[in-house]
């Protein structure tokens, strides 16, 4: 996607560590109008693979999955990393390792939400190790759903988790694909 690609080009910000910031348009403050047309691409991109349901993590995929579920006239359900007094005891769970907290998570979804039969499409905001998508194909999976496929906005595609993704099977449709980054901020694409 074009225009992601040259607004990660003019404000994102690379740290050491690999670490890209796209916090001034994408993840913390948010530019709605480009969000509207990332929903579009997702919708573009699986229009026909019947989609009864978007499922993301907290916190920053849900704005995406949001707009997304806004083109396919879908819910949105993302999984919690942490148990509340309000979701139900019944619930799916399933661990997970956050490349940029360094923490690993249990992420739960309530049984309520989450369906056998279902058309799931996972939408998250990146792709790095790709220890997120594997919990959430496992959520689906264990409700007896199906992953009709996976949408990320930006995927480092010189770590594993894109190979790891798509040796497994399931489609992944990544928005803008990160193949280098230097120090000195250059960022080259796929």
């Amino acid at each position: 996607m074009q225009l992601l690609k040259e607004r990660i080009l003019k404000d994102g910000k690379v740290f050491p560590g690999n670490i890209l910031k796209v916090d001034s348009f994408l993840n913390h403050q948010i530019d709605v109008d480009l969000l509207d047309r990332i929903g579009d691409e997702f919708y573009r991109r699986f229009a026909d693979e019947g989609i009864t349901k978007i499922l993301t993590i907290e916190a920053s995929g849900i704005g995406i999955a949001c707009e997304t579920a806004r083109k396919f006239s879908v819910p949105v359900l993302f999984a919690k990393k942490t148990q509340t007094k309000n979701i139900a005891a019944d619930v799916y769970t399933a661990k997970v390792e956050s490349f940029t907290h360094g923490k690993v998570y249990d992420i739960i979804v309530s049984k309520e939400f989450l369906h056998k039969g279902e058309r799931v499409l996972i939408i998250d905001d990146f792709l790095a190790k790709g220890q997120a998508l594997i919990g959430l194909i496992e959520l689906v999976r264990s409700a007896g759903a199906e992953v009709a496929g996976c949408g990320i906005v930006i995927e480092k595609g010189f770590q594993e988790g894109g190979e790891l993704i798509r040796r497994s099977g399931v489609r992944l449709e990544s928005l803008a694909i990160v193949d280098s980054m230097g120090d000195n901020g250059n960022i080259i694409f796929r």
